[in-house]
């Protein structure tokens, strides 16, 4: 699951109900490896036997229940788009656009044919552009991803405005650590990323004197960009990362950042200041176009636009990139065509498909149990909220207050985003069309530029496998596409829904207390809400979870993140406390509820928690997501949290000397 915070701070299975209905009552021991005792290994325990069933395929780096409901969602969604018939329908229309977006995908003959040419009227403006020409490709070249981002969002003090921000980038590994860590991994990562830069500018038609120069000159400017970067630990603090500049003093100390010559190549002309996200990165990034050579910059943006491009072109290209891949992660097979194919009507148009979507999969009665689902949890979460014994009444106070506001989205917006701007020309190549969909979602975040901010918009597609809190909005979001079996069967056992959504909804929900969400108030403003003591407190307890998963060694020599996957521990620790409470609530004092196939309500709740994170993955995928990935990996989502519960301990019967227990005085209960 994910949190969303919009530019201040950079932007986490389908089967149908009527398939889900079908899936029996109680525990799946098939799922178990009951040789593992759950007070040494709960992870293996839980998961053991849907690990061994279902082994890493050469396709993925990673593969679990989460996976394996995605690959049922991609198949849904590829059967509603292999029933479009382009021909058969208004050219311009939804169903025109989606049928010849994916068959533009899938012509791989045509794709080899046309090898780099669709990229060639581009390359020749990059070669040709001088200094000052450069800003005005990076403002409105669709692929050029160079240097930093813009976007519109909510003002975080202001959150009913629209406003502007800047926001570092630039960075083709994506991770500023990738250049400067010298371990043997980013070594490693560094040498692939050389030779993929270097495969790119001979399949653009570089002799290789020019294709090393290339290199050299990505990888300098690239490292600059890298140290002046903030890391991915800072850029929580959402703070660090609201800076207000008003646009003429921007244009006198980084002149050579002309920003209001970008602005207005984007139709923007008339804008007074933005919110600077990292000044030390705009000072790199002036001091950059400033100093380095004409050459230098326009090699840098060539890798840029060509990297964007790969995937959409021949073979050699997405060759290439795979094989950066494999490093990077481990994979060692390529997706099947069809799959990246659909990816794409589905990324960039995902409303229009989500609109097909629901009409067939998603049935009034999901959200309907959903939404009780979600008033339990919110009523569940009120409660730990009042019985906190290190918050005081006043914090309290107003932590309800913001609790009893929270906007509620399940399943689908009200309202479909329109595509009409949007043209899809199968006579056009696969390129030229995805610039297309890029430019008509920039032109909609553009519009709405100095608007008043649209609180009833979807930041995910209905489709999506997953979920998200917006503090700018004090929103959760719930998705059709996570409301399906595993997470949430409406014939399912209460302990298995609370323990699968139920966690899910409350997960989301403490985001919006957890070290980031806890700082925007009820009307989602970047405001302290907050007494100093309980602040404090707060930091302490939030530290000490901190330095639990610091102490996890993820691989030999490696520890998990603990300040970069606060965040998420913190509501995964929430969801589960909250959605335990909200169940008992649901059974009713007195009610232990049944036993059944041997599990107590209580172990099957745990059970159906872990089942979410049972998988199976590589060790460079390890590696890239302990760098990269602010949520834990799975095994530690579960045994590292459930440790601080002692609800799990009375229900395994794990006692002190068991691996999994831990005492009292060593547990973090924040929420």
């Amino acid at each position: 699951m994910k949190k969303v915070i919009f530019a201040a701070i950079a932007m986490s299975m389908l089967s149908t109900i009527g398939a889900s209905a079908a899936t029996p009552r109680g525990v799946d021991r098939a799922n178990l490896d009951e040789t593992v005792s759950p007070g040494v290994d709960f992870y293996e325990y839980a998961c053991g036997g849907w690990m061994k069933a279902n082994p890493l395929s050469d396709e993925y780096s990673r593969y679990g229940t989460f996976d394996q409901l995605g690959e049922l969602n991609r198949q849904q969604v590829r059967d509603l788009v292999l029933g479009l018939d382009a021909s058969a329908v208004p050219f311009g229309s939804n169903a025109q656009k989606i049928a010849d977006f994916y068959a533009l995908g899938m012509d791989a003959d045509r794709l080899n044919r046309e090898g780099a040419a669709p990229l060639q009227a581009d390359l020749a403006k990059i070669a040709r552009s001088t200094r000052t020409d450069m800003i005005d490709l990076m403002a409105t070249m669709p692929g050029v991803a160079a240097f930093f981002g813009t976007g519109v969002g909510a003002d975080m003090l202001n959150v009913d405005m629209n406003v502007m921000y800047w926001q570092q980038g630039g960075l083709g590994l994506g991770d500023r650590d990738y250049y400067l860590e010298d371990s043997e991994n980013t070594k490693a990562v560094r040498a692939a990323y050389r030779d993929y830069l270097h495969t790119l500018a001979n399949l653009i038609g570089y002799d290789d004197a020019a294709a090393y120069r290339l290199v050299g000159n990505v990888m300098d400017i690239e490292t600059a960009l890298a140290r002046a970067a903030m890391s991915r630990e800072e850029l929580r603090d959402p703070a660090a990362s609201y800076n207000p500049m008003a646009i003429a003093d921007l244009a006198k100390e980084y002149p050579a950042v002309d920003l209001k010559r970008y602005f207005a190549k984007q139709g923007i002309n008339k804008i007074d200041s933005l919110i600077v996200g990292q000044p030390k990165s705009l000072a790199a990034v002036n001091d950059i176009l400033a100093n380095y050579s004409e050459q230098a910059l326009r090699d840098y943006l060539t890798a840029g636009y060509v990297s964007s491009a790969a995937s959409y072109l021949s073979d050699d290209f997405i060759n290439a990139e795979f094989a950066l891949s494999q490093v990077l992660s481990g994979v060692k097979q390529q997706q099947p065509r069809w799959k990246r194919a659909v990816a794409v009507p589905n990324g960039m148009m995902g409303e229009a498909l989500g609109e097909l979507y629901v009409e067939k999969y998603f049935p009034p009665v999901a959200k309907e149990k959903m939404t009780k689902l979600v008033k339990n949890l919110q009523t569940a979460l009120g409660e730990h909220i009042s019985g906190l014994t290190w918050m005081s009444d006043e914090t309290k106070a107003r932590g309800l207050e913001k609790l009893s506001t929270f906007k509620v989205k399940i399943g689908y917006p009200d309202k479909w985003k329109d595509y009409s701007s949007l043209t899809i020309d199968p006579s056009k190549s696969y390129w030229e069309n995805v610039q297309a969909a890029i430019m008509f979602n920039t032109n909609q975040d553009l519009a709405d530029f100095g608007k008043p901010v649209d609180k009833e918009r979807w930041f995910m597609s209905p489709q999506t496998v997953n979920a998200y809190y917006n503090p700018t909005t004090n929103e959760i979001c719930f998705p059709a596409g996570i409301l399906q079996a595993p997470y949430f069967n409406p014939d399912a056992d209460d302990a298995e829904n609370y323990g699968a959504i139920g966690v899910v909804i409350g997960h989301e929900m403490t985001h919006g207390f957890d070290d980031q969400g806890r700082q925007f108030d009820k009307d989602g403003n970047f405001s302290n809400w907050w007494t100093d003591a309980d602040a404090e407190a707060f930091t302490t307890l939030a530290d000490k979870l901190v330095a639990q998963f610091d102490a996890i060694e993820v691989a030999p020599g490696v520890h998990a993140n603990g300040r970069f996957t606060l965040g998420e521990n913190i509501a995964d620790h929430g969801g589960l406390r909250v959605a335990y409470t909200a169940y008992h609530n649901a059974l009713g004092e007195g009610n232990e509820g049944e036993v059944i196939d041997g599990f107590t309500p209580d172990q099957r709740f745990y059970l159906a928690y872990a089942n979410v994170w049972a998988g199976n993955i590589r060790d460079a995928e390890i590696l890239k997501r302990t760098k990269t990935d602010p949520h834990s990996l799975g095994r530690w989502r579960v045994n590292a949290s459930l440790r601080n519960l002692e609800p799990f301990f009375r229900a395994f019967n794990i006692k002190a000397g068991d691996p999994m227990f831990l005492p009292e005085n060593e547990r973090v209960v924040i929420w």
